[in-house]
């Protein structure tokens, strides 16, 4: 059969979006979704979103992390899907829809850029010897790195080997690299290897959502900007004294990039 799909990318973290309101994609079939991810041999993606219809919602994201299986909440997937919904004329500029971790809203502003209100976080976990640990939709934990030392950072192969450790290595989890600004007000610095893609990938919306509420305890302030290798993002939050945190928006562009058929 010949698939049309679309892609986007949001910060550098890209997806292949799949119109499936007539839900004629075979959401078991792992090896195909491996093989549009693939950047050799298929399309090339971080991950496959396919948008559905649902009864309650304007829509339904279903994501697949490019290991071929149905993944956790995607920050910058949602931002992507909720481009691709107002593309295809699901939704005009404001929405309402289903993802993983629940519902969602979100809203387009006139420059593209895309509001994405996230899950509250209960909290936040220390984890000794590695770093803090949140559940932002996605399980990640953050780690901070001494200043000047994140560029050269090898973020495959310590990310890694946190994500295989004792501690992390069943259910597996994210891990971001952050570097603090030297001046006030710049945006923090983050590297991210995503479970899923078991690589670095140029940014993670859940992820830099981790950075900026595990931030506020280093003195971060709402909204949070933050510099991923593939552009910058901002997180707004409304910080709890019980440690929890409410009212969170993840900001920033998601782009479509290109249109095509492949035969499948």
């Amino acid at each position: 059969m010949t698939l049309t799909f679309y892609k986007y990318q949001g910060t550098g973290n890209d997806f292949v979006m799949v119109d499936d309101r007539a839900q004629q994609f075979d959401a078991g079939n792992h090896q195909l979704v491996r093989f549009l991810c693939d950047r050799r041999r298929g399309v090339g993606a971080d991950g496959l979103i396919l948008l559905r219809l649902h009864a309650q919602y304007d829509f339904e994201m279903v994501y697949f992390n490019a290991d071929g299986y149905l993944g956790s909440m995607c920050g910058n997937g949602g931002r992507c899907t909720v481009a691709f919904a107002r593309q295809i004329g699901v939704i005009e500029n404001e929405t309402k829809f289903l993802a993983a971790d629940g519902p969602h809203e979100a809203r387009i502003d006139a420059d593209g850029t895309v509001h994405l209100r996230m899950q509250d976080v209960l909290g936040q976990q220390e984890v000794e010897e590695y770093g803090v640990f949140l559940d932002t939709g996605s399980p990640h934990l953050v780690r901070f790195q001494p200043m000047s030392t994140l560029a050269e950072l090898n973020v495959y192969s310590e990310g890694r080997a946190i994500r295989y450790n004792d501690r992390f290595r069943e259910k597996g989890t994210n891990i971001n690299f952050v570097e603090a600004p030297v001046v006030p007000g710049q945006p923090w610095q983050v590297r991210t290897y995503e479970r899923g893609v078991e690589d670095e990938t140029l940014s993670c919306g859940t992820g830099v959502t981790a950075v900026a509420l595990a931030a506020s305890r280093r003195g971060a302030t709402s909204p949070v900007h933050l510099r991923t290798p593939g552009g910058d993002l901002r997180v707004a939050f409304d910080a709890k004294p019980d440690g929890s945190f409410t009212n969170i928006f993840l900001s920033g562009p998601a782009t479509r990039v290109f249109d095509g058929a492949i035969e499948v």
